[in-house]
């Protein structure tokens, strides 16, 4: 693999998510944090409209709006559309980019705490995974990943990417341990950007735990669309731990238990997330895996 020579920081995909908007206005401020010995970095604030509204968009997720098809559709001209378009031409065009790695920060609602959400499994991708979680034992990795479908991601413009996905907490908010260990995973990554241009990372080989994407569950509703039940007590903020057949997933308002049904255990993740009750996501359904690399 050739060496990395730029690198993009973007933050503010989602308007409302300020962990990432105030890190890259601090690294804007403060560009040395940021610069590295043989490598260029850039900092995009990608969503600054839906930051002013404190919004996570103003017409659509900018985050998903990075398929060809959409960027290359002249129908599409909504705000998020046109900023997707202008963000594919200042990084990309997707499939060959202007920059090597685009690192993407996000925050959620959910009990995720220090997350590294991959668009593929490229093994430079998973061997800075790796790192990330041997400098920050809490980090785990979440391989959201539908076959045969194409990533719809911001950072789905460079195959080197990932996002940074860190949590709980709420929309519109700033807090200083999560701002301190995004901009520690921020550092990290660029070091080992920076180790792996000097060739010195011929010494990690290990493995890895994946969270690989299964499925989306959605609430139960009724015919025309309407919420019925919510997350079941029992399971709210268990991100990342067994879900056994026979437990609980949710409590309907009348007081009655749902229960998970299916044959094989499964690990939810983006539980409860505040965001994706718009998208009919109750939760990510992962399955736990060991990479070896």
């Amino acid at each position: 693999m050739e060496k990395i020579n730029k690198v993009a920081i973007v933050g503010g995909t989602h308007g409302n998510e300020f962990t990432g908007i105030y890190l890259v206005k601090k690294f804007e401020k403060f560009p040395d944090l940021i610069s590295r010995t043989n490598f260029e970095t850039q900092i995009l604030f990608a969503n600054p409209q839906a930051f002013e509204l404190v919004r996570r968009y103003v017409d659509t997720d900018l985050n998903r709006c990075f398929k060809l098809q959409d960027l290359e559709n002249q129908n599409k001209t909504n705000y998020e559309e046109t900023r997707a378009k202008f963000i594919n031409q200042m990084l990309g065009p997707k499939g060959n980019p202007k920059f090597d790695f685009i690192l993407d920060l996000h925050t959620t609602t959910a009990n995720m705490g220090l997350t590294i959400v991959l668009a593929n499994n490229h093994p430079f991708n998973l061997k800075t995974a790796a790192y990330l979680s041997s400098v920050e034992p809490d980090v785990r990795v979440y391989s959201w990943i539908n076959p045969g479908e194409e990533n719809a991601f911001v950072n789905s413009i460079c195959e080197l990417s990932f996002g940074i996905e860190v949590g709980p907490i709420a929309q519109g908010t700033l807090k200083a341990d999560l701002f301190q260990k995004t901009e520690k995973l921020v550092q990290a990554s660029l070091d080992f950007i920076e180790n792996f241009n000097e060739g010195k990372l011929n010494l990690i080989n290990q493995d890895i735990i994946v969270y690989k994407h299964l499925k989306v569950v959605d609430y139960p509703k009724t015919e025309d669309g309407e919420i019925t039940a919510m997350i079941h007590p029992e399971l709210q903020g268990r991100d990342y731990e067994q879900l056994t057949p026979g437990e609980p997933i949710f409590l309907t308002f009348d007081g009655e238990t749902i229960y998970y049904e299916e044959e094989i255990p499964t690990w939810p993740v983006f539980i409860n997330e505040a965001a994706y009750y718009e998208k009919g996501i109750a939760m990510c359904l992962t399955k736990k895996e060991r990479i070896t690399f």
